[in-house]
């Protein structure tokens, strides 16, 4: 199981309101409590921050707001000397104006050599004053800046898929190849385990600039080219005993997803069908066939994901009319029930951590977490509240720092007389802080440590066989082999429990032998062992 930290939120050791190396070092033994086998990072290096971290100056470094490079050393060794591997990300697709790179493609001129390694094209039009193409960008908004020369006058227009403050590599380029594969045994040679890459299906672009047409390829979303780039980090992984490469792929088409996942390609990619699908049992069981459908030829493990980063936290999905995800439906102001919300992440739990493959657990999903949706307007920071009008609510709500302890902000999330967290935390977590929740056995984190201990101790759990048993509509049962099976309740109406085998976990109270709405176990029968129906 991996646990994703995003670093400006988890503990803030120095006392300046942002989370940092120091204060995810003191931690640790939280994350080694809850039984983790591994780490993903989310960005540390030096950047503007223009996005978080994600428009990167430096990819061998780390940003002294997180630390030093010597600090993130310490930190994966102590990770690995708890049993717990480390996984970094890296942005390929785009880096950071800031970059020495990029510079120098802006002070050198329309002639500078640097310029090939991104994507400067001359505007249309007869003063070139118009953008190159109108592809719309994936945060909404324009994809092209006009740069000024260095004698004042109007210059090319440079490609950004994302802020303008985050240029687009050019893959094309061998030398843009050659930096990132030296990248990566910049961090493979520090003991970092595996790399997480971000926006993984978007770094080659077509060089003739088409206009996006319905029905035809996306000029730069899941180029066939791309495989060639993952093919050779492939070969750097393969340097190294053990890494692994997992990338973040946004398809809908499964095959096309699958490709990424070839045996000389990646080792997974994130199941984002999955973290999308709604709380309806017909909609989460073609899911999860589909995905390990998909996965099956590859021979690659599958990833079971509910909440990241960039999402809407799935306790706050899960108490909404449309349990779907989707950036086109986020808007502000959609009612919620929480408290229905969080009984069906409860319930989602198990049933993630008990599917084949490897599960991802988002910071504070195990402490039951919700979105936070009232950030004042003048302390938002995520750029996609801005480039979308103001249209989506944008990321903040699922980057608040996490609540430790205490009863009232910043919950320890930075040492006393701290400045106040980079992004202010709601008055009535002090119920979900991880001190609050610890040792009491109806709380989300005991439930999370639980399942995670359960499913270490069970063989039929991990990678393997899953197979359907029959149910009533809206429940989903399924063995895992073993005599271990599931049994999700997502229907309106509490439905029978099997009459005999032993009770694992459950999501929540049962009633007098039955299984109520939102609920889910795990049991251990021998009638699931032998594909019999548990009800």
């Amino acid at each position: 199981m991996i646990y994703q930290v995003y670093p400006r939120s988890f503990a803030d050791g120095n006392g300046d309101g942002i989370g940092d190396i120091a204060g995810i070092r003191s931690r640790l033994n939280h994350l080694s409590a809850l039984g983790i086998d591994a780490i993903w990072f989310s960005p540390w290096y030096p950047s503007p921050m223009a996005d978080a971290g994600y428009d990167v100056s430096d990819y061998r470094d780390i940003d002294p707001v997180f630390g030093s490079l010597v600090e993130a050393e310490a930190l994966i060794a102590e990770a690995h000397a708890l049993g717990i591997r480390t996984i970094v990300d890296v942005v390929p697709n785009h880096c950071s104006d800031a970059h020495p790179w990029f510079q120098a493609a802006l002070a050198g001129g329309p002639d500078a050599p640097e310029r090939d390694l991104f994507w400067f094209r001359p505007g249309r039009g007869p003063n070139g004053d118009q953008r190159p193409t109108d592809w719309i960008g994936e945060f909404g908004g324009e994809t092209w800046t006009r740069t000024t020369n260095p004698d004042g006058t109007p210059g090319d227009w440079y490609l950004h898929l994302f802020a303008p403050q985050q240029p687009d590599f050019n893959w094309d380029h061998p030398r843009v190849r050659e930096e990132f594969e030296d990248i990566l045994r910049f961090w493979f040679d520090r003991g970092v385990d595996g790399i997480r890459i971000d926006s993984a299906g978007l770094l080659v672009k077509d060089g003739t600039l088409p206009e996006v047409q319905p029905d035809q390829p996306h000029p730069f979303h899941d180029l066939d080219g791309v495989h060639d780039i993952y093919r050779g980090w492939r070969r750097v992984a393969d340097e190294y005993a053990d890494r692994a490469l997992i990338g973040e792929v946004w398809l809908p088409d499964r095959q096309r997803f699958a490709n990424y996942l070839r045996p000389d390609e990646l080792h997974a990619a994130f199941n984002f069908d999955f973290l999308g699908c709604a709380w309806d049992a017909s909609a989460l069981r073609e899911s999860i066939d589909g995905t390990l459908s998909a996965h099956a030829p590859v021979n690659a493990p599958a990833t079971w994901v509910l909440s990241n980063h960039d999402v809407t936290r799935h306790v706050t999905r899960y108490g909404r009319a449309d349990t779907r995800f989707s950036f086109a439906a986020k808007r502000e102001g959609t009612p919620t029930d929480l408290e229905l919300g969080t009984r069906r992440a409860r319930a989602a739990a198990l049933l993630s951590l008990s599917l084949p493959g490897a599960a991802y657990v988002y910071q504070g999903e195990e402490l039951g977490l919700y979105e936070v949706e009232d950030i004042p307007y003048a302390l938002r920071q995520d750029p996609m509240w801005e480039r979308s009008g103001r249209i989506d609510p944008g990321r903040d709500g699922c980057r608040v720092p996490l609540p430790w302890a205490g009863d009232e902000p910043p919950f320890e999330f930075s040492p006393a007389g701290a400045a106040a967290p980079w992004l202010p935390q709601p008055a009535d977590w002090k119920g979900r802080t991880a001190r609050a929740q610890t040792g009491d056995s109806a709380s989300m984190l005991e439930l999370y440590r639980a399942a995670i201990q359960a499913r270490r101790a069970e063989p039929a759990l991990g990678d393997g066989e899953l197979t359907w048993l029959p149910a009533p509509e809206g429940v989903l049962a399924f063995s895992r082999g073993g005599g271990f099976s599931c049994l999700v309740n997502l229907s309106d109406v509490p439905v029978p429990m099997p009459a005999q085998g032993e009770l694992v976990l459950a999501s929540g109270p049962l009633d007098d032998g039955l299984l109520p709405s939102d609920t889910a176990v795990w049991l251990r029968t021998a009638e699931s062992a032998d594909g019999a129906a548990l009800t």
